[in-house]
Parts: C-alpha cells; structure tokens; sequence
C-alpha cells in the first residue's frame, strides 16, 4: 500500500546504472552499457542496458524492463518489496495507506518466511548482545574469536539460548504460527512439542543479495554434545543451499571493485577476512562448487581465486567444482594455505598485509595446481599416473575452444610436458571427452523432450540451400499484433517530433490510424489514452509514463519494445562502415514503414467490404460507383506499395 507519490520520488530517485551495479558488472559500450545476462547461461554478453531511458533488455532470452522489474526478477521480490529494497537503498522514506485486516493477513500469507526470518535474525542479534545468557555464552565465543563489534553488526551475528523452546514461544507472541516456524526451519515439533532447532548456538544468518535474511547457520558450542557441529536452514521456498554464497551481500561491491573473488570454505572464514581488511571474499559453506553460485560470482567477476587449507582433505575440496567453472570460462587460480593454517587463523596471526602478499604469490592456475598434487600422489604407480592424465585432460577439454583457444594450447603442451606422453595422443583423449559430453548433454535433452533416444538423421549438407541461396528471399511476414505494437513504439519515441505538413507525428497518426483497426485491446487502449491525453494536455506522454505503469505486463512489455535494438560500437562502424545515423532520419522511416502498413491494411479492410457488398447491391448506379471505388482504392494500394518500397529501401540504405 505505498502512495503513488513515493512510488514515482523512488523512480525518479533511482538510477537504473547504480542500482543494477550491486547485482552484475556492467561495461559501457557507447551510450548504454552489456553486461552477462543474470537470468540465463551466457559467455558473450547480450544483456544491455540503456541509463537514459533505464530499462534492460537482454537479447539472449528476452527478459526486460525497468529498475524496479530487474530487482524483483532478481531476488524475487513482489513489486512493492522491491520498491520498498531501492527506497533503503537510497534512504527513501516511503509513505504508506493503512492496511485493512484482509490486506495484513494476505502479506502475511505470502511474505511469511520473509518476515519470519528478518524478525528471527534481529531476535538472535537481540539476544547476543543484551542478555545475560547472550554475552556469557555466544558473545564470548565471538570475542575468543577476535571479532569486534562492528563486525558482529555487519554480518548481524546471533545467539539463540539453551531453553527449550524460549524463541518459538517469543516467535508465537509476536503472532508468528508453529506452521512457519517449522517451514523455516526455526523450531520443530517432537510427540507434540515444539522445540528451539537452534537452541544453545551461536547464529550466521544468510543474506541474499539484496541484504534479505534467506536462512541460518548455526553453530554448537557444547564440545560434549553429539549434534553436528553446523545445521542449516531446510531448504524452503527462500533458501535453496546450492544458490548462495554466504558473505556475498556484504562483499559484493569490493568484488566489483577488485574484479576478484576469493572463495573460501565456512562463515567464520569470510568475517575474519572482513576484520582483516579483506572483504572481496564469500564461502561455499561446505558444499561443492555449483552451477549457480558460479553465476552469483560471474556476475560480478570471471577471476576467481580459491583459498582452502592445506591439508589433504583441503586439498581434496579444492578440486571439486573447478572443471565446472572452467567451461563458465573463469580465470580460476588456487592458493593452499601453510599446513595447519585456515583464511580465519591465517589472517588473525598475520595480519591483512601478509595474507594478500601469500596470496600473490602462492596463486596457481587450476591445471598446474592438478598436475602438482596429482603428480605428488601418483608417483611412479603407473595405474595413478594413467588416471591423472585422464583427469587432466577432462579438465582441459571444459576450456571453451572458441573463446580461450591460445589458454587450452597452453594447457596441453604444459600437461604433455609434466606427464610425459604425446601431446597428438592428449589431443585426442581432450576431443572424446568433448565428444563424449555433446553426446550425454544432446541425449538428456531429448530425454526430457520426450524424443526418441536415437538421434533422427541429419540432413545432408549438400542439399541445404547456401548462403548465396537464401539472399534476397523475403522474411516472413510481420504479424498484425507486432506491427500494432510497433505503431504504439513509434508513437511513443517520435510522438512529439515535427512533420512535414503537420505539427507533429502525433497528429498525423491520428488523421491516417483508424483506431477500430487495431486488433490488440491492451495496444488500442494505449493508444487511445495517448491521443486523449495529447487532445487535453497538448502534451506527449513520454517513456517513464509506460515504463510506470500501473499493469505489470504492459511495463514489461514496453521495456522491451522500446530496447529494441543495441548499439552499435564504433569499432564495428569502422570496420564493417556502418554509419551513425541522426536519430531524425531514422524517425521518420520508422513513422513511414509504421504508416505505410496501417494504411494498407485500411485499404485492404475497405476492398474486402466492398468485395462482400457488391453481388448484393440491386442499383446498377451504385453498383458503378462502387466498382470505381474499388479501382481507386487498388490504384491507392499500388502508390502504397510503391511507397513503402522507397522507404524501406532508404531504412536499409541508411542502416
């Protein structure tokens, strides 16, 4: 229930580029700036993003829209939540209408473990630092930790008391249900009896990367106790463990700024770091490295450096997940730390300064680091060595050929080198390997699009027609719904522009568009609320109108409609001459091509309708007249054709 007024203070506020920058990391590239897509698997960027009329549109999968489309999408976030998350980004105070009960009980239902989680975090936070049980207990283990306290604050760090039951019975005072409390994880039910899940531990709550609470970690600290040492949150409609990465929302920004990330393993490794001046850094938290925490880290950084101890079992975690950030096409480089050392202990004993310089030079790429350890374990056991060179060259086969061709070379003279054996016979082993997961990838996919699992034959090359073939063949013929869309873009974007004959396109579309003509009642309500308001205001609705609308699909819609093309970089102009067009020119071939189909299409309408009234008409003179309307009107319809192959030939001339 947020006024419109704060609603449009918010948009006004917001700026689509310093906003999306908390999320991915965006390059400029003329007037709008790419970046790799968010929402879907891609090594070539074809997410763009225009600052003056702040809307995305990514050109892989199709997603676009505003600033506030792109948090929602993001984090998953109702409308309202996501302008409330870019309000506290820039210290907005948002005014609201008071809910009725129906409305609070509805937020309720559907922002529960939001809600839930953000009241359980300030309650454990609460707890640590204002309780005697708290200080005595949790803050102490902190405190033997080195932590201060604004590092407590930072990452929000709790305890939850020994009591039973003590935070379910608060939890249910403040009106929160046994039903959500077991859904996040918060409490559970034995014979009957709701108990505390986290009782006696200290609390890592888990942000997003918007700062939301999505779950816990929780720590024991009775070193008699059978229960495992960690627990974590169940996975649940917020929390999905292979999607985070504790510490991002608080490293995020000097990721960006680095241009690194370090990769650790548990969450007292990321906050010493943090204390220690070292805040490019996020961990795992115990699990293999996964295709989707690869992506969060991708966003922000391709370099990414991996610190684990250097104990065996350290050593043995550093090599899960690596071949999959290699095809990611990562700069993935490894550092094991002194025997008996961790990033937590490391950075308490060192100091920032000394950490970075171990870093610097103790980083090694993820191939040489295999070799290494593996050549180490392997010795002369010729079975061992066999299965290393295997794994080596499973490992280089995930490099993308395309993009890293001189890297993967590199690597498989190296490996041939160390291993001792035929860089040829390598070679081959890579390409099966290649081979192999084209194959398994090709046979998941038609297993799940129900297809027969044996692959149908391929069409001769030889008889598919060349490129030289299909020149010149036209394109298919646009529908009449994109053309009406189109006609609402052109609107939009040259509305106000002068021309010739007319005061504006505006009016000129209004004396050659029939209305009735438009097919698509969300593009003819548009339309016509555009028109009316031009008549009262002599004014044009600009972008931002539509980019605000209050119909969610008609802002996504637009958002994309009005990116429709990206922009073409000065080195492409030079090198394939294409030329920077005054955007006058091009508006009035958009105005023409759009006006030109319209009118067509009216003509057309009226030929048909005469076509069905002539066999019924008795009155021979008005049979006449009709039949000399109807020459008129194809005489008209060859002018348009003539016409519009003149304007289409001066877009393509000058595109």
């Amino acid at each position: 229930m947020i006024t419109q007024a704060s609603i449009k203070t918010v948009m006004d506020r917001a700026d689509i580029i310093d906003v999306l920058g908390q999320f991915i990391r965006l390059k400029k590239r003329g007037a709008n700036y790419i970046a790799n897509c968010p929402f879907h698997n891609e090594k070539t960027p074809s997410f763009n993003v225009s600052p003056a009329k702040g809307i995305f549109k990514c050109f892989g999968c199709g997603k676009a829209g505003d600033v506030v489309t792109f948090v929602q999408e993001h984090e998953k976030l109702t409308y309202p939540e996501a302008i409330r998350w870019i309000a506290d980004y820039y210290k907005i105070q948002l005014e609201e209408s008071e809910r009725t009960p129906e409305q609070q009980q509805q937020q309720m239902a559907s922002e529960a473990l939001r809600i839930l989680n953000e009241y359980a975090a300030g309650y454990f936070h609460d707890t640590l630092l204002n309780t005697e049980e708290g200080q005595l207990v949790g803050l102490s283990y902190f405190k033997q930790r080195g932590f201060r306290k604004d590092i407590i604050d930072r990452f929000k760090l709790g305890f939850n008391p020994d009591r039973g039951d003590v935070f379910y019975r608060d939890a249910l005072a403040h009106g929160y249900s046994a039903e959500v409390l077991e859904r996040a994880g918060l409490a559970k039910n034995r014979n009957g009896i709701y108990h505390d899940v986290y009782r006696g531990r200290v609390i890592f709550p888990i942000h997003g990367m918007t700062g939301r609470i999505l779950g816990f970690g929780a720590r024991i600290l009775r070193t008699t106790d059978k229960a495992p040492k960690y627990i974590n949150t169940p996975e649940n409609e917020l929390y999905v463990k292979s999607r985070v990465l504790y510490g991002m929302y608080q490293s995020r920004q000097a990721i960006g700024k680095l241009d690194e990330c370090l990769l650790v393993e548990g969450y007292t490794d990321v906050i010493s770091l943090h204390q220690g001046g070292v805040e490019n850094v996020v961990a795992s938290s115990g699990t293999s490295l996964t295709e989707d925490q690869l992506r969060l880290i991708g966003q922000l950084t391709k370099n990414l450096t991996i610190l684990y101890d250097g104990d065996p079992a350290g050593i043995k975690a550093a090599l899960r997940g690596l071949d999959m950030a290699l095809s990611q096409s990562f700069n993935v480089q490894l550092v094991l730390l002194p025997e008996g050392e961790d990033p937590d202990s490391f950075v308490q004993k060192s100091g920032a300064a000394r950490f970075h310089e171990y870093i610097k030079s103790h980083k090694q790429d993820v191939i040489s680091f295999r070799l290494q350890v593996g050549m180490t374990d392997a010795g002369d056991d010729p079975v061992k060595r066999s299965k290393l060179v295997n794994e080596i060259a499973e490992s280089i086969s995930r490099i993308n050929k395309a993009e890293d061709f001189a890297l993967q070379s590199h690597y498989i003279k190296l490996a041939a080198r160390r291993l001792d054996v035929d860089e040829a016979g390598l070679i081959n082993l890579i390409n099966k390997y290649i081979r192999d997961r084209i194959e398994t990838e090709q046979r998941h996919a038609r297993r799940a699009e129900g297809l027969p699992q044996t692959p149908a034959a391929m069409p001769d090359p030889a008889i598919l027609p060349t490129e030289q073939e299909t020149q010149g063949q036209p394109a298919p013929p646009s529908s009449d719904e994109e053309q009406e869309w189109q006609l609402l873009r052109v609107l939009i974007e040259y509305g106000a522009m002068p021309y010739e004959g007319h005061a504006s396109v505006i009016e000129l579309m209004e004396e050659r568009v029939e209305t009735p003509l438009l097919m698509n009642p969300t593009v003819r309500q548009l339309f016509e609320e555009h028109m009316a308001h031009y008549k009262r205001t002599g004014q044009a609705y600009d972008v931002q109108y539509y980019l605000r609308y209050p119909d969610e699909a008609v802002r996504t819609r637009m958002a994309s409609l009005l990116h429709s093309t990206p922009d073409i970089s000065q080195n492409w102009s030079e090198k394939y001459g294409m030329e920077v067009i005054p955007v006058q020119i091009v508006g009035v071939n958009d105005v023409d091509s759009t006006l030109c189909y319209f009118e067509l299409k009216k003509i057309l309408h009226m030929q048909t309708e005469l076509i069905e009234k002539l066999p019924h008409e008795k009155d021979p003179l008005k049979q006449m007249a009709m039949q000399q309307l109807f020459l008129k009107l194809r005489a008209t319809e060859r002018d348009i054709l003539k016409r519009h192959e003149t304007v289409v030939f001066k877009a393509l001339k000058y595109r």
